[in-house]
């Protein structure tokens, strides 16, 4: 729970920027896969350029697209993955996002679930990241922000109960 502290304890230096100034939205995806033959799924995590540190793929708003369809363009420029995204968003975590002049940022990040059916070797961010199909136990553990962490446990148990259903 170290990294969950440090991360709270930086949102808290923060605070009057996220109570009182903008708040930046964003839009991201929870690309897992089933793993029949254990009767599960699991999750691919990639990392940020800048720090290196685990993420889900996530990016800025485009202009004349909805949020669903941002978070599944950035799945694929980031990770290299295609498959059914939800419109729905699954939930909404928030984080600190640094920008290119060093000053931090408040965004609150709507996150859809992507079912990945096409897995391809070439992308637009290829080399630049790192990637890894993990258990999404092992993907909470990864990241920083203690809202992600749940919504990744969630998610998991929200796919187990859809893998029993069929």
């Amino acid at each position: 729970m170290r990294r969950s502290e440090s991360f709270l304890s930086e949102l808290a230096l923060h605070a009057d920027a996220l109570l009182h100034g903008p708040v930046y939205e964003q839009y991201a995806a929870i690309c897992y896969r089933r793993v029949p033959e254990h009767r599960t799924a699991e999750v691919l995590m990639v990392t940020s350029r800048e720090s290196g540190r685990w993420i889900v793929p996530k990016g800025w708003p485009i202009k004349g697209k909805k949020p669903h369809e941002v978070a599944a363009i950035e799945a694929f420029e980031e990770a290299g993955v295609r498959g059914k995204v939800k419109k729905k968003p699954f939930g909404y975590f928030t984080y600190l996002k640094q920008l290119g002049d060093g000053n931090c940022v408040p965004c609150v990040v709507g996150l859809h679930l992507l079912d990945v059916e096409q897995v391809f070797q070439d992308f637009p961010e290829k080399g630049q990241r790192r990637s890894e199909w993990v258990s999404f136990i092992e993907a909470a553990s990864r990241v920083r922000e203690p809202e992600l962490k749940g919504l990744l446990l969630a998610a998991e148990r929200k796919i187990s109960k859809s893998n029993g259903k069929k």
